[in-house]
C-alpha cells in the first residue's frame, strides 16, 4: 500500500513502527558499547560539559543532561501535543470513545506500582516506584506491525490511545513526585511568556517567530526553578492553537481562482515564471498555510524528528548499563521493576478490561478478541523510553540504583515484548460477522 492511500493513523503506526526498530538498534549499540573495551569512551562523551557562560550567567551542563533536559522536553512537547488532538478531536475526545482504553490504562498504571511494592524490599529504591507506569509507543507498536494482519488497525488504536492516558499519568507523576526542591521566584518568571502563548492560543492566532523564543525562555526558567524542564514542554503544547484561520470549503473557491489565473498567464510553457504567476504562487503559499492547523502542522513536523533522532540518542545515551563494571547490580530491584513491567502491566490492563466491558461501560472493538487484548497487554510491559526516564529522576545521584533499574527495565520490556508477540501470533485473526 502507497503512502497515499494510508490514513493518518496508519501513517503515525508507520513512522513508530521504524523508531521502535531504530530504538532497538540504539540499545543494542548502547550494550555493546558500555561493556566493550571503549567502555570510557561511551562514559566520557555523555559527561562531556557542554555551554556558555559570562559574567552573570552560566548555562554549563552534561551532554547527556541536554539530551535528557532538552532534547526530550521536545520529546514532551511532542506527547503534548497528541494528548491535546486525543482530548479534543480524537479516541479520548468522549467519554464513549474513551472508556475502553481508559479502563486499560487505568490497570496499566495502577497494577504495575502495586506489584512494585509487592516485590521491592530495599527501601532506598522505593523511588522506582513510578518506573513502569509508562508503556512505550514506539517499541509496542514495532513489534505490532511485525504481526501484519495479525494485528488489526483498531487494535494499534487501542494500544496507542491508553498508551497516551499512561503518559499523561506518568507526567503527572513526574511534575508532583519527582520535583526538587522549587525556586518559585522562577516560576513566576515563566508565566510571563507563558500568559504571551495562551492569549494568542485564546485568540487563535499561532506565529513560530514568536512561539519559539517565549517556548524557550519558558523551558529555562523551569529548568531553573528546579521543576522538571520536560513539564514545560506539555504546558507549551497546550498552547498552540487547534483550529485553522480558514477551512477547507473557503479554500477551494480562492484554489481555483489562483490556478485559472496562473494558467491565464501569457508565459504559461516558460520555465521561468511570470510576474503575475509568482503573485499567485505566494498567494497559494499563504492560503495554504491559513487552512493547515497549527498543532497537526506542528505534529507532523515535530513527529520525523523526535522518532528517527531524539529517542534513538535517548536510548543511546542511556541504555548503556555495564555490567562487567565491578559495581554488583542490586538483584532485588532487576527483578522488581522486570515483574512490574511483566507481570503488572499485562494484568492490570488484562483485568480492567474485562471490568470495563463487564461493567458495560466500555465496549469490546468487533474485529479484536480477548486473546488479542491480554497479548496487548504483555506489550504494554515494553516501557522503554519514559521508564528510563523516570529511572533518572529516581536515581540520579545513585548510580548503583540507577544502572539496576535499567536492567530491569531491558529485562522486562525485552520479556514482555517477547511473551506479547507469541501471544498475539497464535491468537490469530478473529473473523468479524
Amino acid at each position: 500500500m502507497t503512502n497515499r492511500f494510508l490514513t493518518p493513523f496508519q501513517k503515525f503506526v508507520k513512522i513508530e513502527s521504524f523508531s521502535g526498530i531504530l530504538l532497538m538498534l540504539a540499545t543494542l549499540l548502547a550494550l555493546v558499547w558500555a561493556n566493550s573495551p571503549f567502555a570510557s569512551s561511551y562514559s566520557d562523551l555523555w559527561q562531556y560539559e557542554i555551554g556558555f557562560s559570562s559574567e552573570s550567567f552560566s548555562l554549563n551542563k552534561p551532554l547527556i543532561l541536554w539530551i535528557n533536559d532538552g532534547l526530550m522536553a521536545i520529546f514532551f512537547f511532542l506527547i503534548g501535543l497528541e494528548i491535546k488532538r486525543e482530548l479534543l478531536i480524537g479516541e479520548l475526545n468522549s467519554i464513549k470513545k474513551a472508556a475502553f482504553p481508559l479502563f486499560a490504562a487505568i490497570g496499566g498504571l495502577g497494577i504495575p506500582v502495586l506489584v512494585f511494592f509487592i516485590f521491592n524490599s530495599n527501601p532506598e529504591a522505593s523511588n522506582g516506584w513510578a518506573i513502569p507506569m509508562a508503556t512505550d509507543i514506539a517499541f509496542s507498536l514495532a513489534i505490532l506491525t511485525l504481526l501484519g494482519k495479525r494485528a488489526p488497525l483498531s487494535l494499534k488504536i487501542f494500544l496507542t490511545a491508553f498508551a497516551i492516558v499512561d503518559d499523561i499519568g506518568a507526567v503527572l507523576v513526574i511534575a508532583l513526585f519527582y520535583t526538587a526542591e522549587v525556586q518559585f521566584m522562577y516560576i513566576l518568571y515563566s508565566l510571563i511568556p507563558f500568559a504571551i502563548l495562551i492569549y494568542m492560543a485564546a485568540r487563535g492566532s499561532y506565529n513560530k517567530y514568536i512561539f519559539i523564543p517565549l517556548a524557550a525562555l519558558v523551558w529555562f526558567f523551569f529548568l531553573k526553578s528546579g521543576v522538571h524542564p520536560t513539564v514545560a514542554g506539555i504546558l507549551l503544547a497546550f498552547t498552540v492553537p487547534i483550529r485553522q484561520k480558514i477551512n477547507i470549503p473557503t479554500l477551494l473557491p480562492r484554489l481555483d481562482t489562483i490556478v485559472n489565473k496562473i494558467k491565464a498567464a501569457p508565459e504559461l510553457q516558460s520555465p521561468v515564471l511570470s510576474k503575475e504567476q509568482i503573485n499567485e504562487i505566494d498567494n497559494l503559499e499563504s492560503w495554504t498555510s491559513s487552512v493547515q492547523s497549527p498543532l497537526q502542522h506542528l505534529e507532523h513536523r515535530l513527529h520525523s524528528w523526535v522518532a528517527y533522532f531524539i529517542i534513538p540518542i535517548f536510548a543511546l545515551s542511556n541504555a548503556g548499563v555495564a555490567f562487567n563494571s565491578g559495581v554488583p547490580l542490586k538483584i532485588g530491584l532487576v527483578l522488581a521493576i522486570a515483574a512490574s513491567l511483566f507481570i503488572g502491566k499485562s494484568i492490570g490492563i488484562t483485568i480492567f478490561s474485562y471490568l470495563g466491558i463487564k461493567s458495560g461501560l466500555a465496549d469490546l472493538p468487533g474485529d479484536i478478541s480477548f486473546k488479542q487484548i491480554l497479548g496487548v497487554g504483555f506489550l504494554a510491559g515494553v516501557g522503554f523510553t519514559m521508564s528510563i526516564f523516570i529511572a533518572n529522576l529516581s536515581f540520579m545521584d545513585n548510580a548503583q540504583l540507577l544502572d539496576s533499574a535499567k536492567a530491569g527495565i531491558l529485562l522486562g520490556s525485552f520479556v514482555s515484548g517477547l511473551v506479547g508477540y507469541l501471544l498475539l501470533y497464535f491468537a490469530g485473526v478473529k473473523k468479524v460477522e
